[in-house]
């Protein structure tokens, strides 16, 4: 045998060097195994130099994109980590002269070591080409993420069930058939945790759900920050300070609103509006809109509308002493300019970001106008506040445009209409 006589060559060399029989007979096996080490170290080099170093250099200068992936990805350094494995694996036996426990555990760990290794570099390949369909124009408007997931899945669960059977000394096959017969009442017992497991990979594996979150979950109770997410639960502290549990498979199966969008956008979006009586709309008269001009955020909007309108009215030919002839002003019109102006000219309004003023459908209740912008202000706190302010200024400046607010009779306004009514009945009498 070739390891018999590496042992007792080394075991005359160490002799022959001067070392005394008992110590060499202790030092051999030690010796090898040092060699071995230092043969797996060389080989790590090497191939470290030849995979990384040189492929590295010839993928960096071509012109294909999806190579440079290889690189960032870091498949190279992944596949290299396999050969000291390999070599240790090949070579330990020498070290030993019979099947000793030591030699058999140090080749387990190292055909342990070498299947994660493998598994480790063919996920990348695995992420590598979920990339690649990404930047592929005829995959792109595929959703492949899922394939790719699951074949991550079966990778990992293969190589589990290698590394088991690499250490209890078991086939695969055999262990696969024990796990077979086992499988129904495993599902059975394990049946929440198998599903929170696979909920709460879904929710990681696409960037639905992560600590810190702001989410709402309106079938759930749940509206505030994501504080924990284990296998099991997910826990939300609500902004009442309560803390409620959510099972992730109901995040997956029912929908849940996360603001994590809002809050890495440019803004956060107020939409509110605010009902104008009907009865209130009138054309513009020459003294309105005399007064409206004296608006600062108006003046030239006036000017210029008026210009317009009445260079269309001259080209119709029409005659403008009535009023439905032609195109006029409207007080509600010129008040949904000033608040376009209004909002646009806000320090908190991001501009850059959609912002308008639209009339909604009219109603039993008024005419519904609506203001839609975006405000820096993300807090919540001060985005209340920013609102609060805009609202404020508006339903002050209303009456300045001869419109009225719409809301219901309260009860003050029928003692002050029963008070008119007493006070008419009198002065008649």
């Amino acid at each position: 045998m070739v390891n018999v006589d590496l042992t007792i060559w080394m075991n005359e060399l160490l002799k022959y060097i001067g070392i005394k029989p008992n110590m060499a007979d202790s030092l051999d096996r030690i010796v090898i195994l040092v060699l071995i080490a230092l043969v797996a170290i060389l080989a790590d080099v090497v191939c470290r130099f030849l995979l990384v170093g040189v492929i590295g250099h010839i993928v960096r200068r071509t012109e294909n994109k999806w190579d440079d992936l290889l690189l960032d990805h870091k498949l190279l350094n992944r596949l290299a980590l396999i050969v000291p494995a390999v070599i240790i694996y090949v070579l330990v036996p020498l070290a030993f002269t019979d099947e000793t426990s030591w030699l058999v555990w140090t080749r387990r760990c190292c055909a342990v070591y070498i299947v994660g290794v493998v598994v480790r570099f063919l996920s990348g390949v695995i992420d590598l080409l979920s990339e690649i369909s990404n930047m592929t124009q005829k995959f792109r408007n595929h959703s492949l993420k899922g394939v790719f997931q699951i074949l991550q899945v079966l990778l990992y669960f293969v190589g589990l069930i290698i590394v088991v059977s690499i250490i209890i000394g078991r086939s695969p096959a055999t262990l696969l058939a024990g796990l077979g017969a086992s499988a129904a009442i495993l599902m059975l017992v394990f049946k929440d945790t198998i599903v929170g497991f696979v909920s709460g990979m879904q929710l990681s594996a696409n960037n639905m759900l992560k600590v810190g979150d702001w989410i709402t979950a309106p079938k759930s109770n749940a509206n505030g920050v994501v504080i924990d997410v284990s296998l099991n639960t997910v826990k939300v502290r609500n902004f009442d300070n309560t803390i409620i549990t959510i099972p992730p498979y109901n995040l997956v199966s029912d929908s849940f609103q996360n603001w994590r969008g809002m809050q890495e956008s440019g803004g956060r979006r107020v939409m509110r509006s605010i009902n104008i009586d009907m009865n209130s709309v009138r054309f513009c008269s020459q003294e309105m809109l005399d007064k409206y001009r004296k608006i600062h955020l108006l003046a030239s909007y006036i000017d210029e509308t008026e210009q317009r309108l009445k260079t269309y009215n001259e080209q119709q030919s029409l005659d403008d002493s009535v009023l439905v002839n032609g195109l006029r002003q409207t007080n509600l019109g010129v008040f949904r300019a000033y608040l376009e102006r209004y909002i646009a000219s806000l320090p908190t309004t991001n501009t850059k970001m959609l912002h308008m003023v639209r009339q909604l459908q009219p109603d039993e209740k008024g005419i519904p106008i609506e203001l839609y912008f975006f405000s820096y202000e993300k807090k919540w706190e001060d985005y209340e506040r920013v609102i609060c302010d805009v609202f404020d200024h508006v339903l002050a400046i209303v009456p300045e445009f001869d419109l009225y607010v719409y809301q219901n009779p309260s009860g003050r306004d029928i003692r002050n209409f029963e008070h008119f009514l007493k006070r008419s009945e009198s002065s008649m009498q």
